[in-house]
């Protein structure tokens, strides 16, 4: 991706905003046999798609986003409350027919082009997995949509298409995708390439992968979540998705805190490229400490997200039969930060653990006491005896920070200039997939096999080999081990609601409150009794203070009296409905039968 410029943004400034009802092609502003007979702005053209702005104001392989996972229980955010997703309004829809309508206008043209075979094959197969990777968040969000494959003339055309069924769709999707890993994509592209960013055949089997599993999951099929035919088929594909991509080189990192900072590794499946100044990411501008960046901190790992990382023998913290048992969530607050996997370690700062950041001294610990921060600018909490210290900042953090992915070579003036690459699937997601689909058809074998790998990756201790897995799980609790593993591996990566809604397990969600703990400074050679915020303070200045110089008191997140603190999640978030807004343009679409109409967005 880096090789390419832009070069044909403004042939296509007419094109990228024109009309945007479904598919309508505006041709006039632009000589379609100058780009598509040319091999170097045909090229451009699909590398612009890369970076499309969507009608969701995103791109079509976004970026990173610190707000990706405040609709679970992971980071601190309350988008669910009563009356958030209504059919009028634009939260949780999609419906991008812009991206479409470009994809199908070069697909189009490719087809009758007189470029080379081996170019025109590859942006062919490049565009068609495009369209499908649109298509399937469509159909993940609302069912069945109008699958437009061909470009519409508004003159000619009709406009008032129907929406496709749910099985048809996913027709459509395994169509599209197969065409392009049977058609001009590479198998792999070394991270050497200067494609290196693009679509290669092992991304887009893994894909297809993912496509299949949501079609086999419990959220397209209600009825029979479990027993449908439909796993056999996502058992097959992963497999050969997996074999394919080892054959390929494709592994997991050796370790999980270099997954993201040592770039172009062999986990990375699919990536958005960054590279400063040309392209950057949010993440550290967003996700430090105030004190430690130019930026404005939104986001904070929950109480509960600190609960969910595995002890150090792979069992759960209040597991009677682990290693590291801790009998209650009282007696746990006082000791979170001991005996836990290292995962917990390299995605989770709280205060007191040492920080080895440019521009701070060795030795250098953050701290999130009220009264003990810079400025008071990381200061999080209510403590009545924190010398006159207030935040602002309680409705947003939690006394914890994301320690994952971030840019410690970065110093605190420079975090805007975060280039770090936005990996959007990696291999921990494909063996998680074939794990899932493996355990749905009798391979228990191989889905213990890939946790284990996994927990073996992230440094649990084996104990007697089996990672903290019991021996002989049943197919049941594998469920829920999976889910479990997907919630830590991938904490922060935005995967966790659409899991939840995925295996159909909202039900996590509803009536959800989250929680930060506070810190407060305690003397122990004083009988734990809290430290005068002087002292405190001096001891902080030394970076003298641990974690085991705090005393913790959960609060509720937001803090704020009048905001609102509880989720409301309702089982129509199954299926978003349609905009109304969309239905009253095109009469012949039908609203799903969960939100007062007539379609069915399930399987069955």
């Amino acid at each position: 991706m880096k090789k390419y410029s832009f070069i044909i943004t403004c042939l296509l400034v007419s094109f990228l905003s024109g009309c945007d009802t479904l598919d309508i092609r505006n041709l006039s502003d632009y000589d379609a046999d100058a780009v598509w007979n040319d091999e170097t702005l045909a090229t451009a053209y699909v590398t612009n798609l890369y970076a499309h702005n969507t009608a969701a104001g995103e791109a079509l392989f976004s970026n990173w986003n610190q707000s990706l996972d405040q609709n679970s229980e992971q980071v601190t955010g309350m988008p669910f409350y009563a009356n958030v997703i209504t059919i009028s309004g634009s939260n949780y829809k999609r419906w991008n027919y812009s991206s479409i309508r470009l994809i199908n206008e070069g697909i189009y043209y490719l087809e009758q082009s007189s470029l080379p075979d081996i170019t025109r094959k590859s942006l062919m197969a490049q565009m068609l997995f495009m369209r499908a990777y649109v298509y399937f968040e469509m159909v993940v969000y609302h069912g069945g949509i109008p699958y437009i494959r061909t470009p519409q003339d508004k003159n000619t055309d009709d406009l008032y298409v129907k929406r496709n069924s749910t099985a048809e769709c996913f027709d459509f999707l395994i169509q599209d995708l197969d065409d392009a890993i049977n058609g001009g994509l590479p198998d792999k592209i070394a991270p050497s390439s200067p494609d290196y960013g693009r679509i290669d055949r092992v991304f887009a089997k893994a894909f297809k992968a993912k496509v299949l599993l949501y079609k086999a999951s419990p959220q397209f099929n209600p009825v029979h979540p479990y027993n449908n035919a439909y796993w056999n088929e996502v058992y097959t594909v992963a497999k050969e998705a997996y074999e394919f991509a080892k054959a390929h080189g494709s592994d997991l990192t050796p370790k999980y805190e270099d997954i993201f900072l040592k770039e172009k590794g062999a986990e990375v499946l699919f990536a958005v490229i960054n590279e400063y100044p040309n392209k950057t990411g949010a993440w550290d501008w967003y996700l430090r400490p105030q004190s430690l960046s130019t930026g404005t901190i939104y986001r904070g790992p929950t109480w509960d997200m600190v609960k969910a990382f595995l002890m150090a023998d792979g069992k759960k913290f209040n597991d009677p039969d682990g290693k590291y048992y801790v009998s209650s969530e009282e007696e746990f607050m006082q000791c979170f930060w001991k005996n836990r996997e290292p995962r917990f370690y390299s995605s989770v700062l709280c205060s007191g653990q040492e920080l080895p950041v440019a521009g701070r001294p060795e030795g250098y610990r953050q701290y999130t006491a009220l009264g003990l921060t810079e400025d008071d600018a990381d200061g999080y909490g209510v403590n009545p005896n924190s010398g006159g210290a207030t935040t602002t900042k309680n409705d947003v953090m939690s006394g914890f920070y994301v320690r994952k992915a971030l840019d410690l070579s970065l110093t605190p003036d420079i975090t805007a200039q975060y280039s770090v690459d936005c990996i959007k699937m990696r291999f921990a997601e494909l063996m998680l997939i074939y794990a899932e689909a493996a355990n749905e058809t009798g391979h228990s074998d191989v889905t213990t096999e890939m946790l284990k790998e996994i927990r073996r990756r992230a440094g649990v201790e084996a104990g007697d080999g089996n990672y903290g897995l019991p021996a002989a799980p049943t197919r049941e609790q594998l469920r829920r081990f999976i889910l479990d593993e997907r919630n830590i591996e991938f904490c922060f990566e935005g995967h966790r609601f659409w899991d939840l809604r995925r295996t159909r397990n909202l039900e996590v969600l509803y009536g959800l409150q989250k929680f930060g703990l506070e810190s407060i400074a305690i003397d122990r050679n004083n009988g734990g009794r809290d430290m005068p915020i002087n002292e405190a303070k001096e001891k902080a200045k030394r970076y003298e203070l641990t974690p085991d110089d705090f005393r913790y008191v959960k609060q509720i997140v937001p803090y704020t009296p009048a905001a609102e603190k509880t989720f409301v999640v309702d089982d129509k978030f199954y299926f978003f409905p349609l905009q109304q807004v969309v239905l009253d343009e095109n009469p012949n679409l039908e609203q799903n039968n969960n939100w007062g109409g007539t379609f069915n967005p399930a399987l069955e």
